[in-house]
């Protein structure tokens, strides 16, 4: 899995880069195949927001989320992620209810 960080009028420092891809690695383990999440850090008023791009096989997962500190909003995030992430996977899997149907 590949992990861009990226700041919009915030300087990333290698802190907040490390605190990000340790918190997405937890969408790795939903897939066998590569995946790319792309990341933008910000701050809009007084709020600090990130969002998020996830190029899943076959779609493209999109999440936002702000909080009072850039840690705050990351965590956020990653939970966010890891809800569309498994929503996602959900949908594609087939399901036993399906597979009892058509055996029987």
């Amino acid at each position: 899995m590949r992990i861009e960080t990226f700041g919009k009028d915030v300087e990333v420092t290698p802190a907040l880069k490390d605190y990000v891809e340790t918190k997405l690695q937890r969408l790795g383990k939903h897939f066998d195949q590569h995946c790319e999440v792309r990341v933008t850090l910000s701050l809009q008023k007084n709020e600090h927001h990130v969002d998020a791009s996830a190029n899943l096989p076959g779609q493209s997962l999109h999440a936002e989320a702000g909080g009072q500190t850039m840690y705050a909003a990351i965590d956020l995030l990653a939970d966010k992620l890891d809800r569309l992430v498994i929503k996602h996977k959900e949908k594609h899997l087939p399901h036993a209810s399906h597979a009892l149907r058509d055996n029987g």
